[in-house]
């Protein structure tokens, strides 16, 4: 992983391993998730252009060759449009090689944008946006503050799609807890299948000290899934998902097994290892090597 100029932790996907980070915005603009611990140290700002400017020039120098790059912190997308385009034009300038520029957004900072607005960011370099869905269920999503409904992630979704950038969308097993296992699964399967993203993954919940649900579940209020029941949230997912050529990842450093496949063509071929795992013909990854 490159790194220029960074104030705090570090946080990108998984696919951005190798890309150069470049942050030019601090913390995250929400910061208010109930499961979230990222960011906390940290108060939300965007950098000055002309700092972010020379971090790329200074990334040239270093490195010379940059085939990605991507854009923290938490929504980036927050960015006025022409500041965006102005870091954008630098990537071309200085890596005429580079062939993706990734970003994460908000489903308000989507939804703040024209249609036009996105279609230019696709122009200038922007080829993935990374969008927290979470859960497809409106009553999950008000309970671990979200800030949005389901019908406004589903538009930005679709907005996203509609621009022509590659959409990867994230859920995480076990956010309902067990009262809501079966509605987690379900109602995210119909907001997957109604974006229909390029990508979809699962995440793990995983507790972080000194967060809301953290605090829920020592006071038994959340009741946290064992790995058998995170498996059968995600069987229960996949068997109700209806989407075209996605790209599905459970493989993730907190996911319990690793699956991986692209919907639907290989749906009962997931199914059937979801249903191995079950048997407990291998073990689940242990509760300390999983990994946020």
């Amino acid at each position: 992983m490159i790194k220029l100029r960074y104030e705090g932790v570090v946080y990108r996907p998984p696919s951005e391993a190798q890309s150069l980070i470049v942050q030019v915005t601090i913390g995250c603009s929400h910061n208010g998730c109930t499961f979230c611990g990222m960011y906390k140290e940290k108060k939300f700002r965007i950098r000055d252009l002309k700092d972010i400017l020379e971090d790329l020039q200074q990334a040239k120098l270093t490195y010379g060759i940059v085939k990605k790059v991507f854009l923290a912190d938490g929504d980036a997308l927050v960015l006025e449009t022409y500041k965006l385009k102005s870091i954008l034009a630098k990537i071309k300038e200085l890596f005429p090689e580079c062939v993706r520029v990734g970003i994460y957004a908000t489903p308000n900072d989507i939804l703040r944008k024209s249609l036009e607005e996105l279609r230019e960011l696709k122009e200038f370099g922007i080829g993935i946006v990374y969008l927290g869905v979470e859960s497809g269920s409106n009553e999950i999503l008000k309970s671990i503050n979200k800030g949005v409904t389901a019908g406004e992630m589903l538009m930005a979704g679709r907005k996203i799609k509609e621009s022509g950038i590659k959409l990867s969308t994230t859920l995480i097993s076990g956010i309902g807890g067990r009262s809501k296992t079966s509605e987690h699964a379900i109602e995210s399967a119909k907001l997957i299948s109604a974006i229909n993203p390029d990508y979809v993954g699962f995440l793990t919940l995983m507790l972080e000290s000194g967060t809301p649900l953290y605090e829920d579940v020592q006071k038994s209020i959340f009741h946290i899934l064992t790995p058998e029941q995170i498996m059968y949230e995600i069987r229960k997912f996949i068997e109700n998902v209806e989407v075209t050529n996605c790209i599905f990842r459970s493989n993730h450093a907190s996911n319990y097994v690793a699956l991986s496949g692209t919907l639907p063509q290989d749906k009962n071929q997931l199914l059937q290892n979801i249903d191995i795992a079950l048997t407990g013909e291998y073990g689940y990854k242990k509760e300390e090597h999983r990994r946020l």
